[in-house]
């Protein structure tokens, strides 16, 4: 499968922009927040917070507290030790870039991106390296997320760029990315692997020097009906039915990903891969 896709976006000045509102949560408890459907009172960072010079700006986050006790002369002052540095996830969508593509089959892994950002507060408003990027946080843990508008074959020239930028390490960039051999609304996440004959994740291989360790969620939309041709297939918009079942598909992987960060890919894959397919749980 391969397209005769290319072209790039120049950068543009990120809009900085604060602003504080309040979201309803109705998910499981994650990071240090009670999620039962309480509303929670989140403060949104500014994009200008997230572009310093180098991957500290991560660092920059956590914080160092000193605590002296004076119960007694006797007693010593006790200093607190410095939280570890929490390192940053990557979550990538792949698809193609313009109106001509959205909402059709090779754009869902922009689509579970764009679910994540509305789910979690997360703005993807700046553009810099090829791509439309949001950072913020998955509870306590910092997040950036990518909609790499290099068109899908050469999605690796964004993602490359990014990792190398930030020293993201490999086991925390997951990509996500549309599979012809899942059936179609099938969620299923894996530690590492090969491209399958994806070319927007031969890039993104081919872009971290052959090095195939790093989680993939494939999202299913299955194999084109009678003779068509599979590229057609794939820019093909979903009908009015699978896009409902498709909303149901979202919801999973969201739930899917903020397990995976705050609770470890072993969780996370069992939660995914062990899931009833849709028309066995009516």
């Amino acid at each position: 499968m391969s397209f005769g896709f290319g072209g790039c976006f120049s950068s543009i000045s990120s809009i900085s922009t604060t602003t504080t509102r309040f979201v309803p949560i109705c998910y499981r408890w994650f990071g240090s927040f009670n999620l039962n459907c309480n509303k929670t009172l989140i403060t949104r960072l500014s994009l200008s917070d997230w572009t310093s010079s180098s991957s500290s700006s991560f660092a920059s986050m956590s914080t160092t507290s000193t605590t002296t006790t004076a119960s007694s002369p006797t007693e010593r002052s006790v200093v607190e030790s410095p939280k570890p540095k929490q390192q940053p996830w990557l979550i990538v969508g792949l698809g193609n870039p313009g109106k001509k593509y959205q909402s059709t089959r090779h754009n869902v892994g922009f689509e579970m991106v764009d679910a994540i950002a509305e789910a979690e507060g997360i703005s993807i408003s700046s553009v810099s390296f090829k791509a439309l990027l949001g950072k913020g946080f998955i509870g306590d843990v910092p997040v950036m997320l990518a909609k790499p508008q290099t068109f899908m074959n050469a999605s690796g020239e964004s993602v490359g760029a990014i990792v190398s930028y930030y020293k993201i390490p490999l086991k925390q960039v997951l990509v996500i990315f549309d599979d012809l051999d899942l059936p179609f609304a099938k969620l299923r996440l894996l530690p590492k692997g090969g491209h399958g004959g994806h070319n927007g994740m031969r890039s993104v291989i081919d872009h971290f020097k052959g090095n195939r360790d790093f989680p993939r969620l494939r999202i299913g939309i299955g194999r084109p009906p009678g003779k068509m041709d599979s590229i057609n297939y794939v820019l093909r918009p979903f009908s009015k039915q699978e896009r409902e079942e498709l909303n149901f598909t979202f919801q999973d992987g969201l739930e899917a990903v903020r397990i995976l960060l705050l609770e470890g890919f072993n969780k996370s894959a069992t939660f995914v891969n062990s899931a009833k397919p849709l028309e066995q749980l009516g």
